[in-house]
């Protein structure tokens, strides 16, 4: 969440932040909350010190041999006042952070003002757009005909925006993960997690996927949820820590299966690989100071784009406008990779900042120097790569006339020296 403080000394900026994610947030009720709040902790602290006050009179009067039955009677009475006060000062720190887990991060002043994809900015582009001399397909075209991929049986066995995948293309899925793993943690610098697919509500909090966006995620009888991105377990690995500032930044990747409802999705994006309902993704996540922020997400970016481009796909760098922006983050970088099958970029990797956004909900901290006090840590994250989109870029970019479809050579060790994925 945002520092209450920026609330109270520029409300205009927060209620304008909002509004240029297309959100409304009632600041001037959070503003009357936090009045609320200050005024009963107030009034709680002066009748504390007139109890401590009266208490220290108390036992001069029994040292003297006189009567305190009086202030005794009094003591109980503000006793109890001290209770009624410090209920009304819980009930208004929850009802205080109830609030602001509504309110939106505030997007960087670079991040352009817009409602949707077009007004998004194209920072640069990667290789050139395949040319083919024949029509190109669609992915789930080249997968269903080879034998690769079969979206009737897993609709069968769960429904819709699900795939079984076969053969080859099971392999090549599972050589995508250990490729961009061992690229992340052998020349990127990353450590390995392998973390739980499941979490806490708290912990999806603190990344901001609740209360917020609830209804995209698949909860659990035992009131886990199913992580919807390892973003989830990763935020939360320093959770109420004090990181030694000689350790940062910390940088973790890890592979996990994503599960998302995608409530309200739906168009072409929900056939084929793009929007699914369980996928896997290579995750990238840092922890940095302030002052590593803008040089760390850009050194992220590029590790992510590195997976691109030794895959020879045809991609282009978007900075999102701020509609375009998720809750918590403050400016992402989206990586598109073009699928010459559909016409179209899709997203590959979303590569994101939130300053203390996170950190503030998870109680990361650090402490700059021995004796200093503590300061939230910065958080940032990206794919590194979705594995699955990535592999239906590969599928349309390599077919072939004859409905085979090559293999990155990047992969082919991964895949006992296969090169072609045939019929």
């Amino acid at each position: 969440m945002i520092d209450i403080n920026i609330i109270r000394e520029s409300p205009d900026l927060v209620k304008a932040a909002a509004r240029n994610r297309g959100m409304e947030v009632n600041i001037d009720a959070i503003l009357a909350l936090d009045t609320e709040r200050r005024e009963a902790i107030y009034d709680v602290e002066k009748k504390k010190a007139r109890r401590n006050e009266t208490s220290k009179k108390i036992s001069e009067l029994r040292q003297a041999g006189r009567d305190a039955g009086e202030m005794i009677e009094a003591m109980r009475t503000l006793g109890d006042e001290i209770k009624q006060l410090d209920a009304r000062v819980a009930e208004a720190e929850a009802q205080l952070n109830d609030a602001m887990l509504e309110v939106p991060n505030i997007p960087r002043d670079e991040v352009p003002i817009g409602d949707d994809k077009p007004d998004n900015k194209t920072v640069r582009t990667w290789g050139e757009k395949p040319h083919f001399d024949f029509q190109p397909k669609s992915h789930w075209e080249v997968g269903e005909a080879l034998g690769v991929m079969d979206f009737e049986r897993s609709a069968q066995i769960a429904g819709s925006r699900f795939v079984i995948q076969f053969g080859a293309g099971a392999a090549i899925e599972r050589a995508l993960i250990s490729f961009m793993l061992d690229v992340h943690t052998s020349e990127h610098g990353y450590t390995e997690v392998w973390p739980p697919y499941l979490a806490r509500a708290e912990c999806l909090v603190a990344t901001g996927s609740l209360p917020k966006f609830e209804e995209d995620l698949f909860r659990l009888r035992e009131g886990l949820y199913l992580i919807p991105t390892a973003e989830v377990p990763l935020t939360n690995l320093h959770r109420g820590q004090i990181i030694d500032a000689a350790d940062l930044p910390k940088c973790y990747t890890a592979y996990t299966p994503c599960f998302r409802a995608e409530a309200g999705a739906a168009g072409k994006e929900s056939r084929g690989l793009i929007r699914r309902h369980q996928f896997h993704k290579v995750e990238l996540m840092k922890f940095v100071t302030a002052e590593q922020e803008d040089e760390e997400l850009e050194k992220l970016v590029a590790n992510a784009e590195q997976i691109v481009q030794r895959l020879g796909l045809h991609y282009r760098v978007t900075l999102l406008c701020t509609g375009e922006l998720t809750f918590s983050s403050y400016k992402t970088y989206d990586i598109e990779g073009y699928f010459p099958g559909l016409d179209a970029y899709y997203e590959l990797s979303s590569c994101s900042i939130y300053g203390e956004f996170q950190s503030r909900r998870c109680g990361t901290r650090y402490r700059p120097e021995p004796a200093a006090r503590p300061r939230f840590v910065c958080t940032m994250n990206g794919s590194g790569l979705a594995t699955g989109r990535t592999l239906a870029a590969i599928l349309e970019t390599y077919q072939r006339a004859d409905g085979t479809v090559e293999v990155p050579e990047v992969l082919r060790p991964y895949m006992r020296g296969q090169s072609v994925i045939g019929l």
